[in-house]
């Protein structure tokens, strides 16, 4: 059975129809953001390698799309956490999958879809620095001061938007809408 793209692109379209959300951020604002972000990156670890350390499942293209926009030598890894239960966060932050490669001496900025509460980060900026890493700094698409309890912020981040659920680029509700290439606020019918 062959599966054609225009087959794929019509029932993309269809459920996106069924579900539509508020437009916040286009593609093309998000890759502009990434590419002056990569190149604040390669300039400020010019003549060194970085290791992107991404969290899963959210941060995966945002991380793909920051990777391909620095210019200097560049790995990643990923780690997985678990502290949301639909569009609330749990406040419990677990480690679900560890990173496969040592940082150790190595120049690692985390990678994070949005800096919300804090909580996430805080845990795994704790728990990377117990490898001694030679730098660590942290990398944001998407900011929401508003919800912070903890104090943290980003050495780099794409937007500073405020307390709304946002689903595309890599986000999801439920696991839906990863694949949206926009950044979107969610509607408020999904999240029932």
């Amino acid at each position: 059975m062959r599966i054609f793209l225009a087959d794929i692109r019509g029932r993309m379209a269809e459920s996106m129809k069924e579900s539509e959300h508020e437009m916040l951020f286009r593609r093309e604002e998000i890759a502009a953001r990434v590419a002056e972000i990569g190149a604040q990156i390669s300039h400020d670890f010019a003549g060194e390698s970085v290791l992107l350390v991404g969290v899963l499942k959210g941060a995966a293209v945002f991380l793909a799309d920051l990777a391909r926009s620095i210019s200097v030598e560049t790995t990643f890894d990923f780690v997985a956490i678990s502290s949301y239960k639909g569009v609330k966060t749990t406040g419990a932050v677990r480690l679900i999958k560890d990173l496969d490669t040592p940082i150790g001496g190595r120049n690692v900025i985390l990678v994070e879809d949005i800096l919300d509460t804090g909580l996430t980060v805080v845990f795994l900026r704790k728990l990377l620095l117990q490898h001694k890493p030679k730098s660590l700094k942290i990398a944001a698409c998407l900011d929401k001061p508003a919800r912070r309890l903890e104090k943290i912020d980003a050495d780099y981040v794409a937007f500073s938007i405020p307390n709304h659920f946002v689903v595309g680029y890599g986000m999801d509700y439920q696991e839906r809408f990863r694949n949206l290439p926009d950044i979107c606020i969610l509607n408020s019918e999904e999240a029932i």
